[in-house]
């Protein structure tokens, strides 16, 4: 008896209050439909696409069944095609770029926040005024320094990788710049005066000390200046004019560029591939992207 009459209060106390249950309504249980809504918006193009990728028909046309057939003949395809040259040429721009723009930005942005000389105002001003104009403008301008230059030094005129680096280095050279002198400038310069009383030199501080702190913005720098490239399309095909040399966003357009022999199997077969080098480097940076943010927050 004394069991039964102490456990009533405590079912009767675990109920909400009507109050507290419409509050939770009100802020909280509307989110769980709309975070659904997201969800579905975010992963139904996915799907469709893995469902494109391992159809046999090649045709998006009445295909509103997802999955209805699976097979690899389009992943098996790819190798009778350019796929997979385009591939290597995309990572090895792709990459060159980033490691490029890494090593650029990095050695920019600590001249610009450690030492103090004349222009450097001036400079910063610059940057930050030629970063907001659109690069669609200089296309014209690559074009025909590429085609002059090419005379003189061929590896840097059109149809050549290198060339298309270069401009991709060019082009991303201020907003990296920009993007990690805030950072750098984070980092203590009692650090710099500490090492330097050591008897540490100006590249032993900056290689052993310096590059080692600022590694989180190094891995956004990189993660973007890697994604950019990889996708793009308009400098790629003005710069590189042969089959070989495509890279993966000129070649796999060239497959649904005539909408009455568009092979969209394929198509999507090669974007679900195209999209792993991308997927694979963002997981392995998430941890320094995320712990980046989380220090440089704290920093004095």
């Amino acid at each position: 008896m004394a069991t039964t009459t102490q456990a009533a209060p405590a079912r009767v106390a675990a109920r909400p209050a009507p109050g507290r249950r419409r509050r939770w309504l009100v802020d909280v249980a509307w989110k769980y439909p709309v975070a659904i809504l997201l969800v579905f918006y975010a992963a139904f193009p996915l799907a469709y696409v893995l469902s494109a990728a391992v159809a046999s028909s090649g045709t998006l046309t009445g295909s509103t069944e997802l999955f209805r057939s699976v097979s690899t003949a389009n992943v098996t395809a790819l190798g009778e095609t350019q796929f997979w040259r385009w591939m290597a040429n995309t990572l090895i721009i792709a990459g060159s770029t980033a490691v490029g723009s890494v090593l650029m930005g990095a050695a920019a942005a600590y001249a610009f926040s450690r030492f103090r000389f004349t222009g450097r105002r001036g400079g910063l001003t610059a940057l930050l005024i030629i970063q907001m104009f659109p690069q669609m403008l200089a296309f014209i301008s690559i074009f025909l320094l590429l085609l002059a230059l090419g005379n003189v030094v061929p590896v840097l005129g059109l149809n050549s990788k290198l060339a298309l680096i270069c401009v991709y280095l060019g082009g991303a050279l201020g907003t990296n710049t920009f993007l990690m002198y805030g950072f750098f400038n984070t980092i203590p310069r009692e650090i710099d005066e500490a090492a330097k009383i050591d008897g540490a030199t100006h590249a032993q501080t900056y290689w052993t000390i310096i590059v080692r702190l600022v590694t989180p913005i190094l891995a956004v720098v990189a993660l973007l200046s890697f994604v950019g490239p990889f996708g793009d399309f308009i400098l790629a095909r003005i710069i590189l004019t042969s089959e070989r040399n495509w890279t993966l966003a000129v070649g796999m357009y060239a497959w649904v560029s005539d909408q009455l022999n568009a092979n969209w199997g394929l198509f999507a077969a090669g974007a679900v591939i195209a999209s792993l080098p991308i997927l694979a480097l963002f997981l392995f940076l998430q941890k320094y992207i995320v712990g980046g943010l989380t220090a440089g927050s704290v920093k004095g």
